[in-house]
């Protein structure tokens, strides 16, 4: 089923002469370009011209909010057993560390390149972000990861954003925003087609008090309606075909659970006092009665048994309980005597338990290929979405954003 990394089927590549080549590392594209001297090379004359990713990367989503996949479909096959891992949160607070470790990079062995760019200390000086877009990647075991751009990041909002304020990036369909307005927006627009195309979503934020993720996924959740998952749209069908759901559906889509990825809520760079027993239950309550009323509270992943007795003592219907993973700050070392999970455990912890999360499928068999070509179309529905056309005019009337 698409919901499994495991087991080898006689779909797996390696069994394939043609299969393409697995992605290893991210080729150096430098500084992400931009304006306010930001790597220079981008003509601000003509901010509406749509940009095509830099030579050398394979983003999904570029820097103009377009969706490509020319250059990524060629690594993709007709596999069908195949599971897709999204993250998203704020900069700084370790997203692409993450996914370099669900890929199981070895960044001890010497000449090893990360596949998602870390942050460097030029790039955190200078204020800049390391991924544009959604940057993907793709493991032997047919796992693809999706690395994004930050939400909430003061540098992309500097690179949309005009001398008179408005946004150089078209981000609703024939609607003129200002800059800050269309940064919300894009945010909401990342996240709701994350919840769309990825079994698996991972929500960062960083440390235990900022709840700043939590809210703005409770807006995905809300705004995420009548947007199919990707095997509800074939290569054959046009957007205008009831939102890419088969005719012979129609009767019982209101009757059919709305497809949402699965959440796993990750909290980075916690303190010793964070990690404490009394304080992991607290935030595992306060998560809990944050979403109690949302669609994530449906427990659509069931996790191969595992010892998790501080939950089990929260609410005895796991079944019901959100995924939440606290990981450490980064230390030069860690001690031995520590009193609580190491940074390095954590992050291994948090691969184990990703990798074994037996996510519930698609409506159906979708294979990689026809994934990615689904996953663009269900783009374009995302961006001409009319509920979220109508949030953006109520912040707009709210006066919380410029005309």
């Amino acid at each position: 089923m698409a919901g499994s990394t495991s087991g080898t089927t006689s779909s797996n590549p390696s069994l394939n002469p043609s299969a393409p080549k697995i992605l290893l590392a991210k080729p150096s594209a430098g500084p992400v370009p931009g304006k306010f001297g930001r790597g220079g090379g981008e003509d601000e004359t003509a901010p509406h011209r749509a940009r095509l990713p830099p030579v050398g990367s394979l983003n999904l989503l570029s820097d103009s909010w377009e969706f490509h996949i020319d250059r990524f479909l060629p690594f993709l096959t007709e596999n069908t057993d195949f599971k897709v891992v999204g993250i998203i949160g704020p900069p700084g607070a370790g997203k692409s560390t993450i996914m370099n470790e669900l890929y199981g990079f070895d960044g001890v062995s010497p000449g090893m390149l990360p596949l998602f760019a870390i942050q460097s200390e030029e790039t955190r000086a200078m204020a800049r972000h390391c991924t544009v877009g959604i940057e993907p990647r793709i493991s032997a075991e047919r796992l693809i990861l999706l690395d994004t751009q930050s939400v909430f990041s003061p540098s992309v909002l500097s690179e949309i954003m005009r001398p008179d304020g408005s946004s150089t990036v078209s981000v609703l369909s024939g609607e003129s925003l200002s800059a800050e307005l269309a940064h919300e927006i894009m945010n909401i627009q990342l996240g709701v087609l994350l919840a769309s195309i990825c079994h698996i979503l991972l929500v960062v934020s960083e440390g235990v008090h900022d709840n700043s993720m939590w809210h703005m996924m409770l807006t995905v959740d809300l705004l995420k309606h009548g947007i199919p998952d990707p095997s509800c749209i074939t290569p054959l069908h046009s957007q205008s075909s009831t939102l890419g759901l088969h005719k012979e559906g129609k009767d019982k889509v209101h009757e059919v659970e709305e497809y949402i990825g699965t959440p796993v809520f990750v909290h980075t760079k916690l303190q010793d006092q964070d990690l404490s027993p009394p304080n992991i239950v607290q935030t595992k309550k306060a998560l809990l009665q944050y979403f109690s009323s949302s669609s994530f509270m449906r427990r659509k992943c069931a996790n191969k048994p595992t010892d998790r007795p501080a939950m089990t003592q929260i609410n005895a219907k796991d079944t019901e309980l959100l995924d939440l993973l606290m990981i450490p700050y980064k230390n030069k070392d860690d001690s031995p005597e520590a009193q609580c999970e190491s940074y390095v455990s954590s992050l291994w912890k948090l691969r184990d338990q990703v990798l074994s999360m037996n996510c519930p499928s698609f409506t159906r068999n979708v294979s990689e290929r026809d994934w990615l070509k689904s996953s663009a179309k269900i783009w374009e529905l995302v961006k001409s979405s009319p509920i979220i056309a109508e949030y953006s005019r109520t912040l707009l009337s709210s006066g919380m954003f410029r005309r």
